[in-house]
């Protein structure tokens, strides 16, 4: 589930918040790097724990208009359509993510407000009223509208977005991407698989985690030399002028293109351009474009990267 993009971004910050130190601790930065991508993987499994939580506050909501003084007809025969959703049942029943909240458990009712708020968008919407007004009962009908609730409903909620960021600063930067494999999971499910449904992997497989690692530690290592490059081809750029944002981007993409003879060059510059838009000044794109693309002529004609 972690995906390279991703791997990329973190290893940024992870690096950068070593450039504001003196010393840095190879050790500690590799810790805080995969503790960082174990807090993305955290926020897959609560977006999945989350669309519980929503069916379960209907729950509570159809018992209490049932408890009502004076309960209408709608209060005492309320539609449980929702209550009853297959996709829901054995996404609750799934072994991992039962597991796995109870070992890293996080508390949704706290923030019972902002779920009874958007239970009521949900109710209120046309992706729920299509549900109830369709008589069939069938599988793929429950999880297509958790794959509509979770993409026009929950995806869009600004005030989910306050909650995330304040809850864990890793998780600025991880909700679009971890909300795009909640809708590939939730696709993925199947009836026939039961209990035992395979959610996404942290890693794909065990070559993204040794990439995040090496990366990080290539980076770091040879920093010396890879700023000797950067400073070469900068030389008419006064230092302070500079981002040090630009600086970390460059001194990352050079590791990545000198020790990952598979990862074609263009791949990296595009990767690492797209990084600078987000997270660096409005120049900062073309800028480190312009420099790597010399550094990297130079290391071709050098014999040092060969590859294209």
């Amino acid at each position: 589930m972690i995906n390279r993009v991703l791997i990329r971004i973190r290893v940024v910050q992870v690096l950068f918040a070593c450039s504001q130190n003196e010393s840095i601790d190879l050790k500690k930065a590799e810790t805080e790097l995969l503790f960082s991508l174990q807090k993305s993987y955290d926020l897959y499994f609560y977006f999945l724990s989350l669309m519980i939580e929503l069916t379960d506050a209907y729950a509570q909501k159809v018992d209490a208009r049932k408890s009502k003084l004076l309960p209408s007809e709608e209060d005492i025969n309320p539609n449980t359509k929702l209550l009853e959703n297959k996709f829901i049942s054995q996404l609750r029943q799934n072994v991992t993510l039962d597991k796995y909240m109870k070992d890293r458990p996080f508390r949704w009712f706290e923030y019972e407000a902002f779920i009874r708020g958007l239970l009521e968008e949900i109710l209120n919407s046309d992706a729920y009223k299509v549900y109830v007004e369709n008589t069939s009962d069938n599988y793929e009908s429950d999880r297509e509208l958790w794959r509509k609730v979770f993409k026009q409903i929950i995806s869009n909620r600004e005030e989910l977005y306050s909650i995330l960021e304040d809850e864990s600063l890793y998780w600025n930067d991880d909700i679009e991407i971890v909300e795009s494999f909640v809708l590939k999971t939730i696709k993925r499910f199947e009836e026939s698989k039961g209990t035992n449904q395979e959610l996404l992997p942290m890693f794909k497989d065990e070559t993204d985690r040794e990439f995040a690692v090496k990366l990080l530690k290539e980076s770091l290592l040879n920093e010396k030399e890879y700023q000797t490059l950067i400073d070469k081809y900068t030389n008419n750029w006064e230092s302070e002028r500079i981002a040090q944002m630009d600086m970390v981007i460059m001194q990352i993409a050079l590791a990545e293109i000198m020790s990952f003879p598979s990862i074609p060059i263009s791949v990296t510059l595009n990767e690492y351009i797209d990084v600078a838009k987000s997270y660096s000044t409005a120049k900062s794109a073309s800028f480190i474009n312009g420099i790597l693309d010399a550094i990297v002529k130079e290391l071709k004609e050098e014999k040092k990267v060969i590859k294209k």
